[in-house]
């Protein structure tokens, strides 16, 4: 069987990717950064290799005798001030790795971007033929994604790209989990008045796995999923935590004022805020995603959300991030 080296292992997304990857019988090599990485990389049955994506060495190390690298390492800061270090994560990360790929020989190269590679200045639906907008964002993560993307496509290696929306499901620790979690402390302080795509992050993985076993290279996919507001989305939380949530979203203005102001209160105490102008503008936005060419390519498919939140509370409560459900009354 193959040998393929995945970055970003221990992430939420990486970790399925991981399981998907052992269960085909493929040798599977995990990029890690400490011992608890390389605990939990061995955990799921893949081989630790010891190395992040600023050491060169490591990576040609890591990407020897190869056939395919699953890139999904990727930094989300949202804040101003992690700005420079998310650009050399993404995009100098990015290069190193297509660099040690290319020396290695590498056949494929499974990249896994990002809708914001689009950019929030795209209002239509987005479809892999809508023109890309990231390089003429304000927004760091969404210029480094496109650039990186952009990096890819230029490589000379075959590739195939990922185009995520928002992703849910069991493992995550740090995105959509702390809304949830917000919810169930009764400290949510509002709804953003935006709406979004959200995409099981099993689907996923398994989306690119199965396009790595098929012949077809220099593609990318969108992979989006059921589409609601981000209203209707906490109702539903609220719902199935029995939590009471808001019942109305704040206005865009509003918002954008408010994380504007917790900004600035930031810069004095040099420590991230709550909301940001970032996420004050992702929030806002109304994210519409076409998946159909990967549902009709790679068999690709939305898991309804009621269904999606369920699992990922379940394993919220499993992992001890949230408190265990309280038995019903007889």
């Amino acid at each position: 069987m193959p040998t393929v080296l995945v970055t970003g292992a221990t992430g939420f997304l990486g970790q399925h990717l991981l399981r998907e990857l052992v269960a085909t019988g493929a040798s599977v090599r995990a990029l890690s950064r400490s011992p608890a990485g390389d605990a939990a990389v061995a955990a799921l049955g893949a081989l630790p290799v010891r190395g992040d994506l600023a050491d060169a060495d490591a990576l040609r190390t890591a990407t020897a005798g190869v056939a395919a690298v699953f890139h999904t390492a990727a930094d989300t800061n949202n804040w101003g001030p992690g700005d420079a270090a998310q650009t050399r994560t993404n995009v100098g990360g990015t290069a190193r790795v297509l660099e040690a790929a290319r020396a290695a020989g590498v056949a494929t190269f499974v990249h896994t971007s990002s809708v914001s590679a689009y950019s929030h200045l795209v209002h239509e639906t987005l479809r892999e033929d809508v023109p890309q907008r990231g390089a003429e964002s304000w927004i760091n993560y969404e210029r480094t994604k496109y650039a990186a993307e952009r990096l890819v496509r230029e490589s000379g290696l075959p590739f195939l790209i990922f185009q995520p929306s928002h992703i849910l499901g069991p493992g995550d620790r740090n995105n959509w989990s702390q809304l949830i979690r917000l919810v169930d402390a009764g400290r949510l302080p509002g709804v953003p008045p935006g709406s979004g795509a959200f995409a099981d992050v099993r689907e996923i993985a398994r989306a690119q796995v199965r396009a790595w076993q098929q012949p077809a290279r220099d593609e990318a996919w969108l992979l989006g999923g059921e589409h609601a507001s981000f209203l209707a989305l906490i109702a539903e939380v609220g719902r199935q935590l029995g939590k009471p949530v808001p019942a109305r979203a704040m206005p865009a203005a509003a918002l954008r004022v408010y994380a504007r102001t917790l900004d600035l209160v930031s810069r004095l105490t040099r420590r991230a805020p709550a909301l940001t102008p970032v996420a004050a503008t992702f929030t806002s936005h109304h994210l519409k995603v076409d998946s159909s060419k990967a549902e009709r390519e790679l068999g690709y498919r939305g898991t309804p959300l009621p269904g999606l939140l369920a699992d990922t509370i379940a394993w919220l409560r499993e992992d001890g991030l949230l408190p265990p459900q309280a038995p019903s009354s007889p």
